[in-house]
């Protein structure tokens, strides 16, 4: 009898664990982004990031690993958002094509929104940390894919200015919609999310978009 009731036991205290190891790690996370934002990457160290969590220095290597460990699960946070797949998918199954820039326009503001901070925090750290700049690199060619779906869409929709490449286009909405715009207007002239999304859309519409046939 006892010995059934202790191993009934166990599963609860395993799970207790968890939920504590879950915790843990979720607060190393918290007060890594939060150091990382207001200090700098590298003038942050992991005792600072111990002391921030409350706990303590092995614990934090144990439970995220290093600086870039913890880093690198940062960012997979924003390369991994659902929005992501939504957004693509809108796209690709838009008919009208100011409705896809319009899709685009949204999904990426949304997940620029969420992620700023670490975005800001990726690109600082990139200066000092190799691996980081590499993070960095491979985020920028998976969010230039993601625009080019954008670009091969509208020009399925037979809705591209002529002349205009899909490459072309691409090239543009980077430089509409990538991650420079929204840190340019946003976090350094301080405009709304809702005043940058439609002023962009809007921007993108008119570079990309063949003028409406009359009639």
């Amino acid at each position: 009898m006892s010995a059934h009731t202790g191993g009934g036991r166990r599963p609860y205290r395993n799970d207790r664990r968890a939920e504590a190891a879950a915790g843990t790690r979720a607060a190393i996370l918290e007060a890594a982004l939060r150091l990382f934002v207001a200090h700098g990457y590298a003038k942050v160290t992991i005792g600072d990031i111990a002391r921030k969590a409350g706990t303590a220095v092995p614990t934090v290597y144990a439970s995220t690993g290093g600086k870039s460990a913890i880093l690198t699960v940062l960012i997979n946070r924003g390369v991994d958002d659902p929005v992501v797949e939504r957004t693509l998918e809108a796209v690709r199954t838009a008919t009208d094509a100011r409705a896809a820039v319009a899709a685009m326009a949204h999904g990426v503001r949304l997940d620029n929104e969420r992620h700023l901070d670490i975005v800001q925090v990726m690109i600082t750290a990139a200066a000092v940390e190799e691996q980081v700049e590499e993070q960095l690199r491979q985020v920028s060619t998976a969010y230039r894919q993601a625009l080019g779906v954008l670009a091969e869409r509208l020009a399925e929709l037979g809705a591209l200015r002529p002349g205009l490449s899909t490459e072309r286009a691409t090239d543009m909405l980077w430089f509409l919609l990538g991650l420079p715009s929204w840190r340019l207007f946003v976090a350094e002239h301080g405009w709304s999310w809702d005043e940058t999304e439609q002023w962009l859309a809007q921007q993108a519409i008119a570079a990309l978009l063949a003028e409406p046939k009359d009639g």
